[in-house]
């Protein structure tokens, strides 16, 4: 089962577990764009300096270069069939990207999948991983920031794509496996309709 898909979810979420798994199950690359940034600027490309001079001077990477990358990834053979995208995209302007890197490409996403939590559950989560890898930074007050931007930025590309009729919501809370069993069937019944 081959499959164009992004994950959106909140921090804490399993998103990046998720993305493995699902990736992995359905033979298609997990395309996140960490891994994209490491890449470009591993192996020195043009893009990868760009980036990097951003991020040395503590600035997000811009959208004109994410796109970019995002774009040359995607037109790899390994994406041909399908894909996953993880952290892209992050706003309105990367979704209208998106949907001009796939028309360029001839294609158009089949789902996004929307994992879903309780901020209260993501709150809990982050606290424990603090607490058990010794991230003395990772306080209440900062991760109910981080989930709020998270809500800002995010569900105006939730939104977009609600109105499409492609996002899969799905309930976050649980253990891995249940939560990949809850991803999968909704996958497959949203690809076999």
């Amino acid at each position: 089962m081959k499959a164009r898909l992004v994950i959106v979810g909140p921090p804490g979420a399993g998103k990046g577990t998720q993305a493995t798994t699902i990736a992995q199950a359905m033979g298609i690359p997990e395309i996140s764009t960490g891994a994209i940034f490491r890449a470009n600027i591993a192996g020195g490309t043009e893009l990868g300096k760009r980036a990097q001079g951003y991020i040395d001077g503590g600035n997000l990477v811009p959208d004109e270069v994410t796109d970019a990358m995002v774009r040359a990834r995607l037109g790899e053979p390994d994406a041909a069939a399908g894909f996953l995208l993880d952290g892209y995209p992050r706003n309105a302007h990367q979704v209208e990207e998106l949907d001009r890197i796939l028309a360029d490409l001839g294609t158009q996403l089949d789902a996004v999948i929307e994992l879903v939590i309780p901020d209260d559950a993501i709150v809990g989560r982050l606290l424990h991983r603090a607490e058990v890898e010794g991230r003395a930074d990772d306080t209440e007050p900062v991760i109910r920031h981080r989930i709020e931007v998270y809500h800002q930025q995010t569900q105006p590309v939730v939104s977009a794509y609600e109105r499409r009729g492609i996002v899969l919501a799905i309930d976050g809370v649980g253990t891995i496996p249940e939560v990949h069993d809850r991803i999968v069937a909704a996958l497959s019944a949203r690809l076999s309709a």
